[in-house]
């Protein structure tokens, strides 16, 4: 072989080893589309608002595929596993964790577990004298037939009331079948606006408080990523971007101002329903009631 084709092979083989090495950069900084699935309900919006957060302070480059289809929870984690989706968000159990993978970072801030009641109005004076758990413990609480809450209340001491249809549970506390229908914070306002014709009203003074983590999930199999959205929440909290995404968030400072949520008397209690890996040393993960009224004040 010539001198001159040897040199040309081997300016061939540099070639295709820059081109290679070209081809191995440009796929290592490839865009990494998630998939998620984001309804009409409020707290999808928020979620996607959250992941987003987290995009931004996540290593590498991600870009979010949003469909919009009416899918319920069941269908969406099976989805998931499936991997016709890459994300989606729920309140936590232990059957959920055991399909999906949690990403432990509450983006709610435990506010899911802040309830409030819908009441009958007539029932506010006997709920102004509720001042200690003996007091708290002589009402009744309605709840639907196989919600979470149901094991939460009862292993509280507090006396259950439960109906197999939702709806029931509005005209069953306006005739006084319980005495309370407790909601999640965000929820009543909505809710009772959506039924004008009933006397209902929102009590004004109580609040109990559970931990109760809302996280976003991956597949199982989906560690790495599951680690890398753990990673970019974290640092969004530390700098101080996450709380501002939260605190300015229309539904969470609607919630807190329409509750007036800092100003009243809180009952805490145990959930007997948390995995063993719930993160409930982070403090700085969970909404606190002195720190809210702390931020309150300061407002």
């Amino acid at each position: 072989m010539s001198h001159r084709l040897q040199r040309l092979l081997a300016h061939a083989r540099r070639g295709c080893g820059v081109l290679a090495l070209i081809g191995i950069t440009a796929a290592s900084q490839a865009q990494t589309t998630l998939r998620v699935n984001q309804t009409d309900h409020p707290l999808d919006e928020f979620a996607v608002g959250a992941l987003r957060v987290a995009l931004e302070f996540m290593d590498g480059d991600y870009e979010l595929a949003i469909s919009d289809d009416p899918i319920t929870q069941t269908r969406a984690i099976e989805r998931l596993e499936s991997d016709e989706m890459d994300v989606m968000w729920l309140s936590s159990n232990q059957e959920v964790e055991n399909r999906l993978r949690p990403i432990r970072f509450p983006l709610l801030k435990g506010l899911l577990g802040y309830r409030v009641f819908i009441i009958n109005p007539d029932r506010q004076s006997a709920m102004n004298r509720v001042e200690d758990r003996a007091d708290l413990s002589r009402l009744t609480f309605g709840q639907g037939a196989g919600w979470p809450d149901i094991a939460i209340l009862e292993a509280n001491g507090l006396e259950v009331i439960t109906t197999s249809k939702y709806d029931n549970l509005f005209y069953m506390v306006e005739g006084g079948r319980f005495d309370a229908f407790p909601r999640g914070v965000l929820e009543p306002w909505t809710e009772l606006a959506a039924r004008p014709d009933l006397p209902l009203t929102v009590e004004d003074r109580l609040v109990l408080v559970y931990p109760l983590p809302f996280y976003l999930f991956v597949s199982q199999e989906d560690a790495a990523l599951a680690e890398a959205i753990h990673s970019g929440l974290d640092r969004a909290l530390e700098s101080g971007r996450y709380d501002e995404y939260f605190f300015q968030h229309p539904m969470i400072e609607d919630a807190l101002t329409r509750s007036n949520l800092a100003e009243r008397r809180a009952f805490p209690l145990e959930n007997p329903t948390l995995t063993e890996e719930t993160p409930r040393s982070r403090e700085e993960y969970w909404l606190d009631m002195e720190r809210l009224r702390e931020r309150s004040a300061a407002d």
